[in-house]
């Protein structure tokens, strides 16, 4: 019997250092999604998942704060991890859109949660959502994003 409920993204697994959260493990080592470090994600409630990233001085922009396109990767893969918690349907998708609205300076050094809500899947296969991303309670970034399922998928890489 798995330890991984039903609903979450293909390949998850508990997370050893963080109860109650998961993750796929350590990106391919080179790959940019290995960038953003340890993705964690879990469910939030019905139509809601969370995911985790821990910025670090890697992850730092000249000013030292988060930097934009590190934020904006997270969001990215926050859609799928998060998206897949919030109850999207399996299945390979794609990215067709991500709004993000820099609200307030993110901190290096401090965990950067995202907060994604499923509002709706068509029959089709877009799935359209939104969220903020958070540090201690105070929202520092908001977005919106848009997915949708392919049935070819490219042959590089495993399904998220």
């Amino acid at each position: 019997m798995s330890d991984v409920p039903d609903g979450l993204p293909h390949g998850a697994q508990p997370d050893p250092e963080h109860e109650g959260w998961y993750t796929w493990g350590d990106f391919p080592r080179g790959s940019f999604a290995s960038r953003t470090g340890r993705l964690l994600f879990r469910p939030d409630g019905p139509g809601r998942g969370l995911t985790r990233m821990f910025p670090d001085g890697s992850h730092q922009n000249m000013g030292g704060s988060i930097h934009g396109g590190a934020v904006m990767s997270f969001i990215d893969m926050s859609l799928f991890a998060g998206g897949r918690c919030a109850g999207m349907a399996e299945g390979h998708y794609v990215t067709l859109d991500c709004h993000t609205r820099f609200v307030a300076r993110g901190r290096i050094g401090v965990p950067l949660d995202a907060q994604v809500r499923l509002l709706k899947q068509t029959p089709g296969g877009l799935v359209f959502f939104d969220g903020h991303c958070e540090q201690d309670g105070e929202i520092c970034y908001a977005f919106t994003g848009t997915l949708k399922k392919i049935t070819q998928r490219g042959a590089d890489g495993p399904r998220r």
